[in-house]
This record gives structure tokens, sequence and C-alpha cells, in this order.
């Protein structure tokens, strides 16, 4: 009997703690897609396009960006996921992203970045090219 009530809390505790999980689990606001481009020799630029998917349809955006402490040249194909994006003009803005990255041919990279609204990106891409970074990035993105 007692067997019994404890293995029904512990199933109980076990389903209890599943659901917490689950349900703190942010929901995607919609996905993007960009290709990006850039050049530095200590501060660098770059620019490209994209698409964001975001309740079932399509807008294109402008990509700009600034970072320090970067040097080389490389192109990026990137997708992602959108967070916290609660209408359709909290994607405008500059987001911040800080991390370290080397990339030499090809390789691959993850990012998490956020813009004044507090709209999450998380971009998973590859590079072609010869780049060495460390710093601090603000990338720009405007719907066209």
């Amino acid at each position: 009997m007692r067997r019994r009530m404890i293995s029904g809390m512990m199933i109980g505790s076990l389903f209890v703690l599943v659901s917490l999980v689950l349900a703190q689990a942010p929901i995607p606001s919609g996905t993007i897609t960009l290709s990006e481009r850039s050049v530095a020799l200590g501060v660098g630029y770059s620019w490209g396009s994209g698409v964001l998917t975001y309740q079932g349809r399509e807008y294109p955006f402008r990509v700009e960006g600034l970072s320090v402490a970067e040097v080389g040249a490389r192109e990026v194909e990137a997708t992602g996921t959108v967070y916290h994006l609660m209408k359709l003009e909290d994607f405008n803005g500059t987001y911040a992203a800080v991390g370290a990255e080397a990339v030499a041919g090809g390789g691959a990279g993850v990012t998490t970045m956020r813009n004044q609204q507090g709209v999450v990106i998380n971009l998973t891409g590859t590079g072609q090219g010869v780049n060495f970074k460390l710093g601090v990035d603000g990338v720009k993105l405007t719907l066209k």
C-alpha cells in the first residue's frame, strides 16, 4: 500500500514537472531566412536581405550592421526562429549580439540577438570566406 502511494506521488510529481517545463518553453512568433555579406579591418560593415515569415505571410527586410574587432570578408546564409514578436512593427530595430567566431573556408555558427522591443532571434548560419571576430555586433533589420 505504501509503495503504491509513493509511486503515485512520484508519477504525479513527474507529470507536474513536465507540464511546468513545457509551459515555460517560448512559442515561436515566426521564422527568418537571410543572406549577408561583410568586410572588415578592425571595424566591419555587413549588408544583405532576408524574409520574415510571420502569421502565414512573408515580409522582405534589409540587413545592415557594424561590428568591432573583426578582420576578414565573408558571405553568410542563415535561418532563424523569431520570439516575442507581438506586432509586425516591433521587428524593425537594432539587434545586439555578443559572441566570438572564427571562419576559414566554410563554417557554421549560431547567434542569438535581441532588439529594443524585446524581439529575440536565434540564427543558425553557414558561411564562406575568411573571418575572425571577437566583439559586439549591432545589426539593423528594417522591413521593406
